[in-house]
C-alpha cells in the first residue's frame, strides 16, 4: 500500500526517523513516522497532509514529547496552494477527566518557509477557567510546543508574519465535537 492509502484508512504511516532541529528544548525520544496514528475522527485532509510529509509530522510529534503520536489535526496555512506553515495537534491517547474529550493535547506550528519568521501558536481548551498556552517569537523551524490537559474540544490559533506582512491569522477547532 502507498503511504497515502495507509493514511486514509487510519493505520500508521511508514517513514524515516527524524529529530527536531531546535536544541533549546529538552529532547524526547525521536518519533518515527511509523509510530504515528490518527485520532478516530481525524479528517481526510489531516491524513493527506501527514501522508505527504510523514517525516515532518514525526518531527513535530517529537517536539511534543513522549507519547504524543496520535494526530488529531494537521492543517496547511494559509491554504493548500499557498503554504507558509503547517499546524499539527497531537494527543498521547490518555484521558485527564471524566468526559470522553478530556484528553491532553499538544500543538506545534511548523515553519515551511525555510527561513526565520515571526510566528506563534496558541492552544486553548473548552473550559473557560483554563489559561491558554502560547508560544510567539521569531523561529526558523517551529513555534511551540503548547499544551492543554483537556484540549480535544478546544481551539488552536496560528499566526505568522513574513516580510512585515501578516500571512497567517487562523483559528481552527481541535477535534470533532458537538
Amino acid at each position: 500500500m502507498t503511504i497515502a492509502a495507509l493514511a486514509l484508512i487510519g493505520t500508521s504511516v511508514p517513514g524515516q526517523a527524524v529529530a527536531a532541529t531546535d536544541t533549546s528544548l529538552p529532547r524526547a525520544a525521536t518519533v518515527h513516522a511509523g509510530d504515528l496514528t490518527f485520532a478516530p475522527k481525524a479528517s481526510k485532509q489531516t491524513r493527506s497532509i501527514v501522508a505527504a510529509k510523514p517525516s515532518v509530522a514525526a518531527s513535530a510529534s517529537t517536539v511534543c514529547g513522549a507519547g504524543y503520536t496520535k494526530i488529531i489535526t494537521a492543517k496547511r496555512l494559509p491554504s493548500d496552494s499557498t503554504r507558509y506553515a503547517t499546524v499539527y495537534v497531537y494527543t498521547n491517547g490518555t484521558t485527564t477527566g471524566d468526559l470522553i474529550y478530556d484528553v491532553p493535547t499538544c500543538g506545534v506550528l511548523w515553519n515551511d518557509t525555510g527561513s526565520a519568521q515571526y510566528m506563534g501558536i496558541r492552544l486553548k481548551d473548552n473550559y473557560t477557567a483554563t489559561a491558554d498556552d502560547e508560544d510567539f517569537g521569531t523561529f526558523s523551524t517551529y513555534a511551540g510546543p503548547v499544551r492543554q490537559k483537556k484540549g480535544y474540544c478546544g481551539e488552536v490559533y496560528s499566526y505568522m508574519k513574513k516580510g512585515g506582512r501578516v500571512v497567517i491569522d487562523n483559528l481552527s477547532s481541535v477535534g470533532s465535537c458537538n
